[in-house]
């Protein structure tokens, strides 16, 4: 620490700290328009400018010394602000009373405020640009923007889509999209951090717009004459009068527009951002505060809410008879439920009914139905939709190091020298991880290696690119693995101190040379070694992999061979190392943490641990099932067997997401009884005897836990709509109907009954999650959370982690002559999953309107297929009908094909094969013959899609460009220059 003189007062100052966080810090009010602690020093604005021993320079490109003495109120500084201060106002119109973003934290409000400027210095002067509203959730008005360079810090080196940038050099500068295109024909991803940043009303969300004010509703023509009214007395009256009368009407918003805190409900990120709300219409999503995301989100985070208030919502419960549903009142559907529940029990036993949990849904709502199963019911027939995905890559941490979850933090990713990422589309499946990846390769020089089958975004940024053959991974991962073993450059004395198993796990590595590996993979030793040697020199790797890994019959071992090539070379223990399995959905990790599994009660404690269920019976006043249940897969199984009667499933599209559809469906008719509880008649639902109405995150209370073992609270922005109700107490009333005594009225009480039984989340209360504070498991009594773990060891009894023994087995389902190509699959940016959610968003809809099969140039040219040609898929177990788009993403007889469609969906398409340990579905081992029907329709992108698009990349702002115009000069005289960062 040193100390700092400001304005006469002696301050703490960190060494190298920036100038403008210490004054923050401090509660020194000083002007900084085009500064954000979450962007850096733009230095577009010099509002900030500050005396320095005698000099002026600007705060935020300042970093403190020892000794300084710094003054913010100076005749001279003062002076410096003001005139840069009246620069932007010649750029903007402020007529706030009528302004939709006159809601207490405009920065040009503000900063007038700060400064008391009566009078604009420097007249206003129109730009020859119209507002461009070609973007279907936000607009820009050039008019109105000050040229801050936020948004274009924002795109170009946080998200690093590189869309947006400032051409300084024309006589009229604005902000471009793609060097000049409009934003809906730009490479725009609808991310929302450019309006996110905005300090004024120049980007604003179209939902905003004639909500947000009470004025602002009213005709163009009308404001139009109101805003000329203010113009007009602003000479006589001064801003000051002006601004009152704004300030008057911006607190008479606070009455009816709400801000409440929530967690995104899409992938498993762990978003967290305030939703502002009129009523039930949403007024936007406002990133800032999340631990994880901060000022970032990604389409569906920012936009993606529409499906809450959807006319197709279900509100009331529905029973099947005679073939057709009709509407039942809640007590006539619940005690059906609970008679045929209870009938099947008794007659065919407590087995012969099974229970699956939603990813979607809360931790108390999973712990609640995994109670259910085991307490009332008395069975473990228990799981939810991580058996589809993540199950693997969990097994293959639990055998290794201890711990099913990520090794650290998204800060973690950041930090490591070298980021590897296997079979995971990180930008559209992850995308506000992914900009963190992208940020740390851009700016900090971090290495990345992508090994995938389709060239997507991150393949194309790294720094090494391969398309093994599918279900190979396993294989080059050993082989590096092996080589790194044999040529001296493993990490030795981390395997001597924390590992244990290398000599066996030596002995198991004798096939997998890395001329067996070049030849298995269709990749070159060359390649493979370049590989080994620049993960051996990283300071620091983090390996990220997903469903291209853990989707395959050998699932578990390829991501256990992932964590063995993490021990190898030393990559546990500290930040930027580390094992990151990509979570899909915002609750998968807390599902399955929960207990909603069929062989772990909460917190993965086994049910076959007389200890563990004695605790639990002691406290449920029952006596548990000891011996494993059905997982997903198995349930199928079963009642093809005539072993399962009944299912009770609430939150999840099982007829279309589990693998060999046409198989899963027809076993669900079979059921004597299914109970499915959603908030919209989804295509499981049509298999349902009972559907029952439920509530979205946005209508309740909980916590979700993200890919980072990340526990976040969300509050409810919306009471239920009427007819509707909280999965958590539709679980309760069916319980108690059935005999409990649940008496639980808020979930806060549900998860201090939780902690309570469970060691991994003993110190997790809902006061310690208040707000956007969170923690990251295991969470000792104490509250200490641990955001890194085995930073003392891992979790085993002797502390010390496992290298696993592993074969190669070949992947199923390969191609014939019959079945010729393969067909991978997987997420778009834009959807999520089937698309229940998302497909009732206007706004998406229009951008990506269906589904489509991916075919390479060369494949297309060999079958006369263009975009938008009409094709029909075959695969050994169904087909579907789908329009191709060309494109290099893929190669060879490589297909793909995204899982967004209810009407088309490719999981027709894929089998019942799975990995041998867990049962996950191989959904990426699938092989398709491709016939070419006649009819040619419309490219099923239209132009308007992001993809279209043609980025500018650059770093950040480029102020240097603005400080070279004839007609820029310093305010006030006698700057310190400081370099753009």
């Amino acid at each position: 620490m040193i100390a700092v003189t400001i304005d006469g007062v002696v301050h703490e100052a960190s060494s190298g700290e920036r100038l403008i966080d210490v004054l923050n810090r401090a509660g020194i009010n000083i002007s900084q328009v085009c500064y954000h602690p979450q962007l850096g020093p733009i230095q577009t604005c010099d509002t900030c400018m500050v005396e320095m021993n005698g000099r002026l320079t600007r705060a935020c490109a300042t970093t403190v010394s020892a000794a300084m003495e710094i003054s913010t109120k100076s005749e001279k500084a003062a002076a410096a602000q003001r005139e840069a201060f009246g620069r932007i106002l010649s750029n903007h119109v402020l007529y706030c009373t009528v302004c939709d973003n006159n809601n207490g934290n405009c920065t040009i409000h503000n900063t007038e405020k700060l400064l008391g400027m009566e009078h604009q210095p420097i007249p206003y002067h129109s730009k020859p640009y119209e507002e461009d509203h070609t973007n279907p959730f936000y607009r820009y008005d050039p008019q109105q923007c000050i040229l801050c360079g936020r948004c274009v810090e924002a795109c170009q080196d946080v998200q690093v889509n590189e869309t947006l940038s400032i051409n300084w050099e024309d006589p009229h500068p604005r902000v471009l999209w793609d060097g000049g295109s409009t934003i809906g024909e730009s490479s725009c991803v609808s991310c929302g951090h450019c309006i996110s940043v905005c300090p004024c009303n120049a980007l604003m969300e179209k939902s905003m717009l004639g909500h947000a004010g009470f004025f602002t509703a009213l005709p163009k023509t009308a404001l139009s004459g109101m805003i000329d009214v203010v113009k007009g007395v602003e000479p006589e009256t001064g801003y000051g009068a002006i601004l009152k009368l704004s300030e008057a009407e911006s607190h008479m918003r606070e009455s009816r527009i709400r801000r409440t805190k929530t967690v995104c409900t899409y992938c498993g990120v762990g978003c967290s951002f305030n939703v502002w709300t009129k009523d039930r219409h949403i007024l936007k999503v406002e990133p800032l505060d999340g631990p994880t995301n901060g000022i970032s989100t990604c389409i569906k985070g920012k936009f993606g809410w529409d499906f809450v208030n959807s006319a197709d919502r279900l509100t009331k419960p529905l029973i099947r008879e005679g073939g057709k549903f009709r509407e039942a009142s809640w007590n006539e559907a619940l005690d059906l439920v609970v008679r045929k529940f209870a009938e099947t029990k008794a007659k065919n036993g407590p087995d012969s009914l099974a229970f699956v949990s939603s990813s979607k849904c809360t931790n108390e709502e999973s712990y609640l139905m995994q109670k259910l199963s085991r307490a009332v019911i008395g069975t473990n027939n228990m799981d939810n939709c991580s058996r589809y995905c993540q199950a693997p890559a969990t097994q293959g941490l639990f055998r290794t190091v201890g711990y099913g979850g990520d090794s650290g933090s998204i800060r973690d990713i950041e930090n490591a020298g070298l980021v590897l990422i296997i079979g995971s589309n990180t930008a559209e499946s992850h995308p506000v991880l992914a900009t963190r990846v992208k940020r740390a390769h851009k700016l900090r020089h971090q290495k990345l290696i992508v090994a995938d089958l389709r060239e997507h975004e991150m393949a194309k940024r790294a720094d090494l690119f391969f398309r093994p053959k599918p279900g190979t991974d396993i294989v080059w991962l050993s082989a590096v693995s092996r080589y790194l073993l044999d040529n001296g450059i493993a990490d030795t004395k981390f395997l001597d101190q924390w590992v244990n198993g290398l000599v066996e796990y030596k002995k198991s590595l004798a096939p997998f040379t890395m001329e067996f590996a070049s030849r298995t993979c269709g990749l070159s030793e060359d390649l493979l070694k370049n590989a080994a040697r620049m993960i051996a020199e990283a300071k620091g790797v983090c390996v990220l992999w997903a469903m291209g890994v853990t989707q395959h019959s050998m699932g578990s071992d390829t991501s256990t061979a992932i964590s063995n090539l993490l021990l190898i070379t030393g990559n546990y223990m500290k930040t930027g190392s580390g094992a990151y399995p990509l979570r899909g959905h915002n609750n998968v990790q807390g599902a399955s943490d929960h207990g909603a599994m069929p062989n772990f009660l909460p917190g993965y404690q086994s049910v076959d641990d007389p200890e563990v269920r004695s605790r639990f019976e002691a406290n449920w006043k029952v006596q548990l099932p000891s011996t494993k249940g059905l997982d997903n897969h198995e349930m199928i199984e079963a009642i093809y067997e005539g072993k399962l009667k009944a299912m009770y499933l609430f939150g999840e599209e099982m007829s279309l997401v589990d693998s060999n559809a046409n198989f899963v469906g027809d076993g669900l008719s079979k059921l004597d009884f299914f109970v499915v509880q959603d908030i919209f008649f989804s295509a499981t639902c049509h298999f349902a005897d009972v559907v029952l109405p439920a509530s979205p995150s946005l209508e309740k209370e909980g916590t979700f836990t993200s890919t980072e073992r990340r526990i976040q609270r969300l509050y409810q922005v919306f009471e239920p709509l009427e007819g509707s109700r909280p999965d958590w107490q539709i679980i309760q009333d069916i319980a108690n109907r059935l005999g409990a005594k649940w008496q639980y009225q808020h979930p806060s009480e549900i998860y201090r009954e939780v902690a309570s039984l469970t060691p991994l989340f003993a110190g997790v209360t809902y006061e310690r999650l208040e707000g956007f504070k969170s923690l990251q498991w295991p969470v000792a009594a104490d509250g200490t959370d641990q955001p890194l773990l085995y930073t003392k060891g891992f979790a085993f009894p002797d502390g010390k982690a496992r290298l696993f023994p592993l074969a190669h087995t070949d992947p199923t389902d390969q191609p014939n002559v019959e079945f010729d190509l393969h067909l991978n699959n997987g997420r778009l940016l834009e959807h999520f999953h089937e698309g229940n959610l998302t497909y009732r968003v206007e706004g998406i809809r229009e951008k990506t309107p269906d589904t489509f099969v991916e075919v390479s140039p060369e494949l297309a040219k060999q079958r006369g297929i263009q975009s938008g040609t009409w094709v029909q898929l075959t695969s050994r177990y169904g087909q579907v009908r789908v329009r191709a788009l060309v494109t290099g993403r893929v190669h060879g007889k490589q297909l793909y094909m995204p899982m967004n469609s209810v009407e088309s969906p490719v999981n027709r398409l894929t089998s019942s094969h799975t990995d041998a340990v867990t049962h996950t579905p191989a959904y990426k081992e699938a092989s398709v013959h491709l016939r070419v029907l006649p009819e040619v329709g419309e490219s099923p992108l239209p132009r308007i899609n992001h993809r279209f698009g043609h980025p500018t990349p650059q770093h950040g702002v480029e102020v240097e460009r603005k400080w070279k115009r004839p007609d820029y000069r310093v305010p006030g005289n006698g700057l310190v220059q400081i370099q753009t960062n």
